[in-house]
């Protein structure tokens, strides 16, 4: 069903409000310390001081000068910041006001005006079991809540999930470092043979050109069952239907302990290939989450 063009532009200037206030009340500064300077620009060649780093010594200028000279660095002025962002059917699943898209939309929004503020470039990647869309990085308002509308509103064409594709495409369209954020419920219908080791091929060879952070978002509901008496359970990528007697103890146990493994064992193999990972609920305030994973990094890497 389309939405109309004014409850498109009042949502978005809703959402545009909610998030700018976040970004300038708690996050000032935060984004900054953690995502400046990870870059450094080439600058010139000047004559060696006492105090500075052996290790920027210009061993091939100081053999034609005959007297030390040492390299200079600038800090990288701008980043580029990749929103790759999981739209596949099973992100429509909401048991509280809110589906997963939306919070995706939303922590979107508020990465993206984060960006914009440092006067960093934004863009975008949505995928399916196919890519469905891509936006340039750019700077500016407008570009952002263009990309905050394609979130929330693009129709995908496929219903499956393809992260692998994704993360290889993505790398594939960026040709300077930049930081990529896999925004995603990391559910793949039946997880396929060897999924799990693509998946992990794919994250490496990303993170090894560019800064990936994975944000994994999820519904309570897909980690606990209420006690309804039986329940008729769709996945919204294939179809299926299985039924659960949710009134069972055993039954709700057991999807609770396979929930909870599948989880542990992802951020596991994200763990080992490098990449930070960041956990968000549906229907939760995400930014203690996003605070605490903020500090929680800056401090990792000074």
């Amino acid at each position: 069903m389309q939405t109309d063009t004014k409850t498109i532009l009042s949502r978005m200037r809703q959402l545009e409000i909610r998030t700018r206030r976040l970004v300038n009340d708690s996050l000032v500064g935060e984004y900054h310390s953690v995502f400046k300077g990870r870059g450094m620009d080439f600058d010139e060649v000047r004559e060696y001081v006492p105090g500075d780093e052996v290790r920027a010594i210009d061993w091939n200028v100081t053999a034609r000068a005959g007297r030390p000279f040492v390299k200079k660095f600038t800090e990288e002025r701008e980043l580029t910041i990749l929103l790759v962002v999981d739209i596949s059917a099973s992100g429509q699943f909401g048991s509280t006001s809110q589906s997963k898209r939306d919070l995706a939309a939303e922590l979107a929004s508020v990465l993206a005006f984060s960006a914009i503020r440092n006067s960093d470039k934004v863009g975008l990647l949505l995928y399916s079991d196919r890519i469905e869309r891509y936006l340039a990085p750019k700077k500016g308002r407008r570009h952002v809540l263009w990309v905050v509308r394609e979130i929330l509103y693009h129709r995908a064409t496929g219903r499956g999930t393809d992260t692998v594709k994704a993360l290889d495409v993505a790398s594939q369209l960026l040709h300077r470092r930049a930081i990529v954020y896999l925004i995603s419920d990391f559910l793949s219908p039946g997880d396929p043979p060897g999924y799990r080791a693509n998946l992990r091929r794919a994250m490496r060879q990303t993170n090894r050109r560019h800064d990936v952070v994975a944000v994994r978002i999820e519904d309570p509901h897909e980690k606990l069952l209420p006690d309804v008496g039986v329940l008729a359970i769709e996945d919204a990528e294939t179809g299926d239907v299985v039924e659960l007697d949710t009134s069972n103890p055993a039954v709700r146990s057991r999807f609770n302990v396979t929930a909870r493994e599948r989880s542990r064992r992802l951020v596991t193999d994200l763990r080992s290939e490098g990449v930070d990972t960041l956990e968000l609920v549906t229907g939760a305030s995400y930014m203690p989450s996003l605070q605490r994973f903020f500090k929680n990094r800056e401090r990792r890497r000074a």
